[in-house]
């Protein structure tokens, strides 16, 4: 097989980036597809990959901005061929590749499905998420009618859906009246053994943007009294800054980007990672339990595939500070233990998607020929 791979845009790094990394690891002479390539905020040593983007990279500054072309990314992926020589594309797709075909009529096409888009999908959601402009809703929602019939018409073309999560495999059910099997994203193990040191703080790593609710942290740990550490940058830091310094009691430190080292030593020195938005999977979360720690985490979205509430961390039922100091205050009295953690964490290591992978890869294979 020659497998390309399809990815929506590569102009920023979170979750989608971490998966891609891993499949160019597992197939690094797969080209990448891709609608736009900023090279400056992409890890160096991708320009050695063979990357290859479209027509929408000479927009005029939309690898700083790519939300408001939003709509014209569906233009640019329907018209994508992927070349002949391809015969496997396989999509890690959070947004529009999954309307890209391929050349060969033959080709199969298996879709690592991040989640339906939102933008299309969960409009009023993304719409407060990105803070579009009131005057351009109405016309965005006539778009996004043209749009839902298109993604769903293209998600009929997939030969299989590979999804995150149960959250995400209940929406491509509902969304796109497909099946899929469930291949969780890969997280690496750690080689050390699990922390047992605690030094007296929680931990936030995370893009800083509304929909993650670091504000609730921050009010919930001001309520307790509790040192809140936080990396990650992002555009909503200038607010929650200022929140944190209006809030009695919060003792809050914005350490923005961290590397590895920092970050890895946080993760195992902290009393638990908190995770209070609502995310289709949440790969950091994971990386805590890999060390070891607890985790603190809204109860929606893939906390529920992830966490086991009482034994590798506590799960709060609602959004609110209340729920939140519930939470932690829980967490101080259960006993954790850290290998215990450290195990549950192993199910989602990239040794066990590179072999789900493969296997679902040599699946369509099989029913291609």
């Amino acid at each position: 097989m020659q497998i390309a791979l399809l990815h929506d845009w590569l102009n920023q790094l979170g979750g989608a980036e971490d998966v891609l990394d891993t499949l160019h690891g597992l197939f690094p002479q797969a080209p990448v597809f891709t609608s736009i390539y900023d090279r400056t905020r992409m890890p160096e040593r991708w320009r050695s990959w063979d990357i290859r983007s479209t027509w929408l990279d000479r927009l005029p500054a939309i690898h700083r901005r790519h939300q408001p072309y939003m709509p014209v990314f569906a233009a640019a992926w329907a018209g994508y061929r992927i070349p002949a020589e391809h015969d496997l594309l396989l999509s890690n797709k959070s947004a529009f590749c999954i309307g890209a075909r391929g050349a060969n009529p033959v080709a199969r096409h298996v879709c690592y499905c991040l989640t339906p888009t939102r933008f299309v999908y969960d409009f009023e959601s993304y719409r407060a998420r990105e803070r579009i402009p009131a005057v351009a809703v109405p016309l965005l929602k006539i778009m996004n009618a043209a749009l839902r019939r298109w993604e769903t018409r293209a998600a009929q073309r997939i030969h299989s859906f590979l999804a995150i999560s149960r959250e995400v495999q209940d929406r491509i059910r509902r969304l796109y009246g497909r099946e899929s099997e469930i291949l969780y994203p890969p997280v690496d193990m750690p080689a050390a053994a699990p922390s047992t040191e605690n030094a007296g703080f929680f931990l936030i790593a995370s893009r800083l943007l509304p929909y993650k609710r670091v504000d609730l942290a921050i009010e919930a740990c001001a309520a307790l009294g509790a040192r809140l550490v936080i990396t990650g940058d992002g555009r909503d830091r200038t607010r929650l800054e200022a929140l944190a310094a209006a809030t009695p009691g919060a003792d809050v430190h914005f350490l923005g980007r961290v590397d590895d080292a920092t970050l890895t030593q946080l993760l195992r020195t902290c009393d638990a990672f908190l995770f209070p938005g609502f995310e289709d999977f949440g790969i950091a979360p994971v990386r805590a339990m890999a060390h070891g720690k607890p985790v603190v985490a809204f109860a929606r979205g893939g906390a529920l595939d992830t966490i086991v509430d009482g034994e590798t961390g506590v799960l709060f039922a609602e959004q609110t500070r209340e729920s939140l100091v519930a939470a932690l205050k829980k967490s101080r009295v259960v006993t954790f233990f850290p290998f215990a953690i450290r195990r549950h964490a192993e199910q989602f290591g990239s040794d066990r998607f590179a072999a789900g992978l493969q296997e679902a890869l040599r699946r369509a294979a099989l029913n291609a020929a």
